[in-house]
């Protein structure tokens, strides 16, 4: 059996945990900038706002509707969600981090030795992380991972099953399947949506009758099959946990919306630079190096200027790294080729990817073989030094901003709530 552990409306949960006041109200949660919904309470769905609706289009109804608004709060919804991910890991024999409030459990044999009572355990689950964290959660359990995803979304939508739906019969999973729309199917898109709806397949029991030459031919091959053989019981796809078993992530990627358009290469640099050496701290908190960096920077889609409108690129480092300086370096000559004068742009980003673990990586032949270390021991005390005096305490030149002062690159983010869990003048009073 397979679990899928879902928080509900994950970033306003996250603001209700330190604001009990608002559990009853409406919230929604904007994206970087504030620039559209992201996140919505169940009374704010109620009121007719859609995801991804924009935020000076839809602020009239929000101020008229009392609805409370708050800009993405990433540092606090990062460390909401490793508390959670972290209790999951020590409850499970193996977890599989989906997304940021999403995470599949292996309950193989768990109900013929450990909890006979796989919707008992659920329930223990939920309340466990509720009581620790204040994050309301849904959890699905069904023999495959597609099965248990559908067994969360009927979790959600049926308020007797008390927030667990548990598909361990053919008759239960019939039934889940009878009441599941095609669009609805994990791994199925809204293209390949219409496409069945076509053909007269609208609901989930309707494509699982289907042949596997079928599903071969309409569904995207091999990948189809697999999908159709999954909601058939069939399981196809185990836990993908990261090489080394542990809860690290297989890429990292750090961007941002300017709140303000850049015009000139030196802010374009002190932006990036910001970026990497965020990403680096990440990078080494979880004890990895990285192969590539790739870098983007786009303009504004909505403006005069002509498309193109983003442009990428991908360095190859010689060794792999998590030294800041040397991911910096890297990042400044890729600017350039990237960086055309006279284009305002609106946003930047980096990705670091081919990660492996820190200290394994094949050394450079010709490099000292002392340096390595001595700047692992710089990193390291860098990395205390901004845990203990705040981030951004200590910076390289290229990402200085002076104290008190917001950078030009800055993010707008009128409606913040505080860091209440990762910043010690920000911590949560009573």
């Amino acid at each position: 059996m397979f679990a899928l552990v879902d928080c509900n409306n994950f970033y306003v949960s996250c603001e209700r945990a330190f604001r009990p006041n608002l559990n009853t109200v409406p919230v929604v949660v904007l994206s970087n900038n504030d620039g559209c919904l992201i996140s919505r309470s169940a009374e704010a769905k109620a009121l007719g706002f859609g995801m991804g609706d924009a935020y000076f289009q839809v602020r009239p109804e929000l101020e008229y509707n009392n609805v409370r608004v708050f800009s993405s709060n990433y540092a606090l919804y990062g460390d909401m969600s490793r508390r959670v991910m972290h209790y999951l890991a020590s409850v499970a024999p193996n977890i599989e981090i989906y997304s940021i409030d999403e995470c599949f459990l292996d309950l193989h044999g768990m109900d013929r030795y450990l909890h006979p009572d796989l919707v008992k355990y659920a329930t223990e689950v939920r309340e466990q992380i509720l009581r620790r964290t204040k994050i309301p959660t849904c959890v699905g359990i069904a023999p495959t991972k597609t099965l248990a995803k559908l067994a969360n979304r009927i979790a959600k939508k049926i308020p007797k099953l008390n927030g667990v739906c548990y598909l361990n019969s053919p008759a239960l999973i019939q039934r889940a399947l009878e009441i599941t729309e095609v669009g609805d199917i994990w791994g199925i898109g809204q293209q390949y949506a219409n496409k069945l709806r076509e053909q007269g397949i609208k609901t989930a029991a309707q494509l699982v009758k289907q042949s596997e030459n079928w599903a071969r031919k309409f569904l995207g091959g091999v990948v189809g099959v697999r999908l159709l053989r999954e909601l058939q019981g069939k399981v196809c796809h185990q836990l993908q946990p990261s090489e080394d078993g542990t809860l690290s992530r297989q890429s990292i990627t750090y961007s941002r919306t300017f709140g303000t358009p850049l015009t000139t290469f030196p802010d374009m640099v002190a932006a990036v630079s910001a970026f990497a050496s965020r990403a680096a701290e990440k990078l080494r908190r979880q004890g990895s190096a990285a192969n590539t960096i790739s870098i983007f920077i786009s303009k504004d889609r909505f403006s005069v200027e002509p498309p193109p409108y983003s442009f990428s690129t991908v360095v190859t480092l010689p060794v792999a790294s998590s030294d800041t300086s040397e991911l910096l370096r890297h990042v400044r000559s890729a600017l350039k080729r990237l960086w055309k004068p006279g284009c305002v742009y609106k946003k930047a980003g980096v990705v670091l990817d081919g990660l492996e673990i820190a200290g394994q990586q094949q050394l450079d032949l010709f490099a000292k073989t002392n340096n390595g270390e001595v700047r692992d021991r710089l990193m390291a005390d860098l990395d205390k030094l901004n845990e203990k005096f705040g981030s951004g305490a200590v910076t390289f030149a290229s990402a200085f901003v002076k104290k008190g002062q917001r950078p030009a690159w800055d993010s707008r983010a009128d409606f913040k709530s505080p860091a209440y869990t990762t910043s010690w003048e920000q911590l949560w009073t009573i």
